[in-house]
């Protein structure tokens, strides 16, 4: 989970500034259908997102029924969940968390989300402007949950204001296992009116449960394989544990071996110093892939990762640590993950 470079900071801080794990670059396509195809379904579930009205009601993972008289339609989300949403063919108008890169380019985060045609309230962690939240008249504000009714990237300094402004929907993205949060989102999509039997979402539903059959297959071809989840900043390294998010805890699930390591009092990982980052043995490593941690390249002139006995033998695979839960964006992390299991040598 998130890790803070700031010991100041709250335990949301600490989920947030970085984490411990990584896993490719999220492929947005999905299936063998035809670009044309694919493009036809995309237009058909947003065409049918705008069409649903009346009342509209959805009950979040915090217990809370929201209710409103219409479905929205100025909706804004964590850019991660509103990427996952575009994914089912519903449109956010802003979003707030990482959504681009100094250079400009879109975050990993941000998947397929035009970036340049939503309003971006805050890019990082603390940043949110309620001014132009509340410009857009919002109807409905979506978020992640890493911990029990704290609302993602929502600032503690100005939640009251900003929760004031619209009815919010808050979704786990821990606690449960990778298949639960994927279906969340999608009973979230539905119910804005997203139309889930798309060629487009069940050509990636499909190829998800492959991807998990594939990944079950490789933990049992090669069960000596041991990964460890890390994620380095400039003086710490990160290694977490794998059931306290929903994407490793699902791995697991799947058979995957992995490092346990001693957590801290928030739970969710444990910090090395790069001159114990040796203390567990691995002969796989993902790393976060987040803009917010220092990926491999980085790392070269550090001698104790240098000699880690998987980085000698070149098995580093990237972690997708806040993944978008749409079954678009989840297949290519299990087929990531299982293709490094396959190839991986027992080198621990």
């Amino acid at each position: 989970m998130p890790f803070s470079r700031a010991s100041h900071l709250s335990r949301r801080g600490l989920l947030a500034a970085g984490s411990a794990i990584g896993l490719g670059a999220a492929l947005a396509a999905c299936g063998d259908g035809d670009d044309d195809k694919k493009t036809g379904d995309a237009q058909k579930a947003g065409q049918k997102a705008g069409e649903k009205s009346g009342p509209w009601s959805f009950k979040d993972d915090r217990g809370k029924t929201v209710q409103t008289k219409s479905t929205p339609k100025t909706i804004v989300a964590f850019t991660g969940t509103a990427a996952a949403l575009h994914d089912y063919g519903v449109e956010v108008k802003a979003v707030f968390g990482p959504t681009k890169t100094k250079d400009g380019k879109p975050d990993v985060q941000a998947g397929d989300l035009d970036i340049n045609k939503v309003e971006i309230l805050g890019n990082v962690w603390g940043e949110f402007s309620v001014e132009k939240y509340a410009a857009l008249a919002p109807d409905l504000l979506v978020t992640d949950m890493w911990e029990k009714d704290a609302l993602w990237y929502v600032p503690d300094n100005s939640k009251d204001k900003i929760l004031k402004l619209a009815p919010s929907v808050a979704l786990w993205a821990a606690q449960l296992s990778m298949p639960a949060a994927l279906q969340r989102r999608a009973d979230l999509a539905a119910s804005l009116g997203a139309d889930l039997k798309a060629a487009k979402v069940t050509e990636a539903k499909a190829r998800f449960e492959k991807a998990a059959a594939r990944l079950k297959a490789a933990t049992r071809a090669n069960p000596n394989v041991t990964v460890m989840i890390g994620s380095a900043s400039a003086d710490l390294f990160y290694v977490s544990a794998p059931k306290t998010s929903a994407d490793t805890a699902y791995f697991q699930e799947l058979g995957v071996k992995f490092v346990e390591p001693k957590v801290n009092a928030q739970g969710f990982f444990e910090e090395l110093s790069w001159e114990n980052v040796g203390k567990y043995k691995a002969d796989v490593i993902m790393m976060d892939n987040r803009s917010t941690a220092l990926q491999p390249d980085a790392l070269k002139s550090k001698p104790t990762w240098a000699g880690l006995p998987a980085v000698k033998a070149g098995q580093i695979t990237p972690r997708t640590t806040e993944p978008i839960y749409s079954y678009a964006k989840c297949a290519p992390i299990l087929e990531t993950l299982a293709q490094a299991i396959e190839t991986a040598k027992k080198v621990a």
